[in-house]
């Protein structure tokens, strides 16, 4: 192929955007499809690029943590999407959390502006004859789905809830106090501090609140990294109290409180917080009712309730390779698949797909050689989780320690032995990066 030739990724989700700019770095001419707003799934709201749907979150900074040690690599490889986190980023501790508006308008801006990608308006209902990335996310359309279906020979899917968000000014200020975890930040998060007898009277509600019928779907899994509420507390009475409402590291004036929950700024002028770990699928009557028994939110006016849709993901173990390339003969074409459609889970790890999907068939076009990040990199270790799952039930994943490469010296503190596998794989990359060019 020739440098001035044309290459196609669907959708401008977090996964997309991230692939057609890595491809455009590299002088290829991308057509990048997006169907909005022209037709949107159910989840979106926005007409913008790489819209944030349940949470403002990407979660953990340090290395020492996984998510965070894979932000690192992405910015090595100068991620889109983590130039423009960082750009937007919110206080929340030790998280990065953004401004979910201003971080969306910002790839949509650095995406329509670069001079090597067009945007089409467009649903997308076959394969282009041309080298593709599809990045269509897991609520893929209808078509799309047939498509995916069609070539892989069925999909599997699980269920994916959106917490609430509440307006500042309806919080009431005199029930919360603001603190990060241990002290981790600068007290950026507002919590709401529950007695056990609030507790366990607020347990109640939510185990008895009504939820919403999904009549669409035959079976109602719930993937456990984004596990509804009301689901989880279900699961035992102390249940939240050693989940996301957990008061450890968040006392008060010398008080430990018997719950917390916390609430994590939306936007940079703090004028909405989401209600951290409270995704749910309940009846929004139901929701109103059951979260106004939180200490603060007696009055909260709620900006958006919380919502569940379904996601959609390949059954990817021998049909992907670790770069995510399509491994089903037929095809003259080169194609790819990057983000949650692949099985990887999360904002990040969408992105992070994306980055090596694009990196992968750039190199390919090229005629350069393959790159194998390994399982000794985070962005490496994702890549051949999805390609070399040899469980009975493949699920989501999202990036963990547990599948990378360890170390062959033990170190017993878990800090250290974590730090000491995030340096390892940042020089890695820094290696591969160079190698790159």
């Amino acid at each position: 192929m020739q440098m001035n030739d044309r290459v196609a990724v669907i959708g401008a989700g977090l996964a997309g955007c991230e692939a057609a700019y890595q491809l455009a770095q590299r002088g290829h001419r991308v057509l990048l499809y997006e169907m909005k707003p022209n037709k949107r799934t159910p989840a979106h709201k926005r007409d913008t690029f790489s819209e944030l749907v349940c949470s403002n979150s990407f979660r953990a900074s340090r290395v020492e943590n996984a998510v965070g040690l894979l932000k690192e690599e992405m910015r090595l490889f100068h991620s889109l999407i983590m130039s423009c986190a960082d750009q937007t980023r919110v206080p929340a501790g030790g998280a990065l959390a953004v401004d979910r508006e201003l971080f969306s308008k910002l790839v949509t801006t650095r995406i329509e502006e670069h001079s090597n990608i067009e945007v089409v308006h467009e649903e997308v209902k076959e394969l282009p004859q041309m080298p593709t990335i599809v990045a269509t996310g897991p609520l893929s359309s209808e078509a799309m789905c047939d498509v995916i279906f069609n070539l892989f020979g069925g999909a599997l899917h699980f269920f994916d809830a959106a917490a609430p968000i509440v307006s500042a000014e309806s919080i009431e200020m005199s029930k919360v106090y603001a603190a990060s975890r241990y002290g981790k930040g600068d007290d950026d998060y507002l919590n709401c501090p529950m007695s056990r007898e609030q507790y366990e009277a607020f347990w109640l509600a939510l185990t008895q609140a009504e939820t919403v019928e999904l009549k669409e779907f035959e079976d109602a899994g719930v993937f456990e990294g984004c596990m509804p509420i009301e689901v989880m507390a279900k699961r035992g009475p102390r249940t939240l109290a050693f989940g996301p409402m957990k008061p450890v590291g968040l006392e008060h004036e010398g008080v430990r409180p018997y719950a917390v929950v916390q609430l994590r700024k939306e936007d940079e002028a703090a004028s909405a917080y989401n209600l951290v770990g409270f995704q749910t699928n309940l009846k929004f009557g139901e929701q109103k009712k059951v979260f106004s028994m939180i200490s603060g939110l007696e009055n909260a006016e709620f900006l958006r309730l919380g919502v569940m849709h379904r996601n959609t993901f390949i059954n990817s173990p021998n049909k992907l390779d670790y770069n995510y390339r399509c491994k089903i003969a037929g095809r003259t074409e080169p194609l790819y698949f990057a983000g949650q459609i692949t099985g990887v889970e999360g904002y990040v790890e969408s992105a992070a797909s994306g980055l090596l999907s694009g990196i992968a068939l750039s190199r390919e076009l090229e005629g350069k050689e393959t790159l194998d990040f390994t399982s000794r990199t985070a962005i490496g270790a994702l890549g051949h989780y999805v390609a070399e799952y040899n469980g009975g039930d493949f699920q989501p994943m999202n990036v963990t320690f547990g599948i990378m490469d360890g170390l062959t010296e033990r170190i017993r503190n878990k800090k250290d032995r974590n730090t000491a596998i995030a340096n390892r794989a940042l020089q890695i990359v820094t290696e591969m990066e160079i190698l790159s060019k």
